[in-house]
């Protein structure tokens, strides 16, 4: 970013929202979407400081490509361009997959084929995106062991506690490995739009909410503060992205009761046709709640409980990054990190994504045929979604 260069939430707010009609692909493409326009077309900071800012956003639990753009809008406009840059982003996908949501919410769709095709989709969705991030962060030997074993803790114990587990695991493991082989990161520093005792309190914010949200849910029993416990929780706890918070969230709107398996299912299949984050499938399932708030309340509650503490996280970590970032150990942390997050999205691959769609030859062929059209033809998951929900029809119907 240029030196003292400033700009308007206004200016944050367009090319946010520019770049939430159009970022197709995943939080892996968004990426490079995000590069495109904010590096290349934009100058707003230099690939350097881009690349530092993902290695913070993949350090932090969360939505890394949401985490990236509020940064990069509180970087350029303070806390009003970061709150805008979420919003741009988020907006056009949450209203789709909320308008989609009112309508399957009154119908029968147990069965359809259209669904199962939802659910054969997200599994070549998923694979697709192990596929690029096992490519990026296991690369190597070491990093590919600590992908599998990361997955195998997950498998054998599926539990937020467990995923967090494996990814400090893979920090100690990374740590081990590379703290001698990396080197600190070395790059111009931007004054900081936050200051330090700002840091401390957003992230003392996010420290007491996450103890005090649980310990007030249980006497207290209002929905409200339940859904604003269960989606924090996810979305503070889970890291890897979208893909990775599934389990999470379905383990804490399905067995209550809250929304049923196939209208899960269906809206986690609609997100995947929709542009921006995969997150914004918070607003989906506030939406289809049995008890009240649903509709749009529902939808808003879900969908600002799940992304509060990446607000909180990054205010609260921008005005140390540059100091933390200038440390070699913290580089080598972060490669067993990485490999982590590959593992623990394997291993959702399996449970519960390929184990609700693939019970037969003809759902793993439409699988492979999906997972061909989205790696090898490079077609736009949208247009493969869509696909993959006909042959679904089709297969029922045969």
């Amino acid at each position: 970013m240029r030196d003292g260069e400033r700009g308007s939430g206004w200016e944050v707010f367009l090319v946010a929202l520019r770049l939430g009609l159009t970022s197709f692909g995943g939080p892996v493409a968004h990426i490079g979407y995000f590069r495109q326009e904010y590096v290349v077309r934009r100058r707003w900071l230099d690939d350097q400081r881009f690349a530092d800012l993902l290695a913070l956003t993949n350090f932090l639990p969360g939505p890394a490509s949401s985490q990236t753009g509020i940064a990069i809008g509180t970087m350029r406009a303070g806390y009003l361009g970061g709150l805008l840059a979420w919003v741009g982003f988020t907006l056009p996908s949450a209203v789709a997959l909320v308008v989609f949501a009112l309508v399957v919410r009154g119908l029968d769709v147990a069965d359809a084929g259209w669904l199962h095709g939802l659910k054969i989709a997200a599994v070549a969705v998923v694979a697709q995106a192990v596929w690029a991030m096992s490519r990026n962060l296991a690369p190597d030997r070491e990093r590919g062991t600590i992908a599998l074993i990361a997955a195998a803790i997950v498998l054998l114990a599926s539990s937020p506690v467990t995923q967090v587990l494996a990814m400090v695991i893979g920090g100690v493991v990374g740590w081990t490995l590379y703290r001698g082989r990396v080197g600190a990161v070395q790059g111009e520093r931007d004054a900081p739009r936050i200051s330090g005792r700002a840091g401390v309190a957003w992230l003392a914010v996010f420290a007491v909410l996450l103890v005090a949200l649980p310990v007030a849910r249980g006497p207290l029993d209002i929905q409200s503060l339940n859904i604003v416990d269960a989606f924090y929780r996810a979305g503070s706890l889970v890291f890897g992205g979208g893909h990775v918070v599934l389990p999470l969230l379905e383990r804490e709107v399905v067995p209550p009761g809250w929304v049923s398996e196939s209208n899960f299912i269906a809206g986690y299949g609609a997100a995947q046709a929709v542009p921006g984050p995969l997150f914004t499938f918070s607003a989906y399932l506030g939406a289809v709640f049995g008890p009240e708030p649903n509709g749009w309340a529902g939808a808003a509650v879900a969908l600002g409980a799940v992304f509060l503490p990446s607000f909180l996280l990054v205010w609260g970590t921008l005005p140390f990054w540059d100091r933390l970032r200038g440390v070699g150990a913290v580089q080598a942390a972060l490669r067993g990190i990485g490999a982590a997050v590959v593992g623990i999205l394997g291993a959702a691959l399996y449970d519960p994504v390929w184990t609700s769609a693939i019970f037969r030859p003809e759902d793993l062929a439409l699988a492979l045929a999906a997972f061909g059209l989205l790696l090898a033809w490079r077609l736009p998951p949208w247009l493969v979604v869509l696909a993959a929900a006909a042959g679904g029809e089709v297969i029922a119907r045969l």
